[in-house]
């Protein structure tokens, strides 16, 4: 299956709340528009993005003098459309070295997401460095080594519990050593603290800038989009501490709430850069907004 029919197919329970409200000759009217309305509740689009499309389809309908259903499908493809595109989703690595910084909670799919980009950066001809500094949970760093062999990149790991910034130190010396392309750096993911766990970021970024200034930077927060509307909550945490430029969006095979996607671009005002949906190290795509919509609606 290519990654599109995987799209297609992870998509496939939202896509069916849709068509069967897109499914006959129905006439276009309050009842039409109030059921749209609860389908795109139901996905979790979110009650503030949801009345935002709403607002716009009906003025939309009246100006337009639309009459059938599958005009009014139309409009709602380029409501998403509009909203998934205000945002630039294109992955900046414009330097040699670049760095991705990858946050996010335990459990969402940091370390296979890092695995994922790696082997993408590889296959594109890059020379890649992982730095594992997640070194406070247990079987973090052997994780990660698994999906870097995998993807033919080098890590940099130091022993359980070790300094995350110093490992991101010695991570960045492989990297000009090797002249290499890209480093991605993987941190933790939740600590007893979250005042300590995002003192840790801060201090990761600041080597970083220290030692790159001049490298394009990428932070990109890994959603787990099963969880819905808690994963919208979840970057307005990590928002007060570290600027995030982008979001991967996983495990969107499995869930009926597809329409999380659009939620979080629009109440958090940032692009998603990648969705992974399966478990292959290939199950990872470059996000495209064209690609979702028709998955969500044809």
């Amino acid at each position: 299956m290519g990654f599109f029919e995987k799209l297609k197919s992870g998509l496939s329970k939202t896509k069916t709340s849709f068509s069967n409200i897109f499914s006959g000759f129905r006439k276009v009217d309050e009842d039409l528009l109030e059921e749209l309305e609860e389908v795109l509740i139901m996905s979790d689009v979110g009650v503030e993005t949801t009345t935002k499309i709403m607002d716009s389809l009906r003025q939309r309908i009246k100006k337009e003098n639309i009459q059938e259903e599958q005009e009014v499908k139309q409009l709602l493809k380029e409501e998403i459309q509009a909203i998934l595109d205000k945002e630039d989703s294109s992955l900046k690595l414009e330097t040699v070295p670049s760095v991705i910084l990858v946050v996010g909670v335990n459990g969402v799919g940091k370390t296979t997401s890092i695995g994922k980009i790696a082997n993408r950066l590889r296959k594109d001809g890059k020379k890649v460095v992982v730095a594992a500094a997640d070194t406070f949970r247990a079987a973090a760093v052997e994780q990660l080594e698994v999906w870097a062999n995998r993807a033919g990149a080098t890590i940099v790991k130091r022993e359980e519990g070790s300094d995350p910034a110093s490992v991101v130190y010695e991570a960045i010396e492989e990297v000009k050593k090797q002249n290499a392309d890209v480093l991605i750096c993987d941190t933790a993911g939740r600590l007893h603290n979250k005042k300590y766990l995002m003192d840790e970021l801060a201090k990761i970024k600041k080597v970083i800038d220290k030692e790159m200034p001049e490298a394009s930077k990428e932070i990109l927060m890994v959603l787990d989009a099963t969880t819905g509307q808690n994963a919208i909550a979840q970057v307005k945490a990590f928002k007060e501490t570290v600027d995030i430029t982008g979001l991967i969006l996983t495990k969107l095979d499995g869930t009926a709430k597809g329409g999380v996607v659009i939620g979080i671009v629009e109440e958090n005002h940032m692009p998603i850069k990648f969705i992974g949906v399966g478990e292959q190290i290939d199950d990872m795509e470059v996000f495209s907004s064209k690609e979702f919509v028709e998955a969500l609606m044809d």
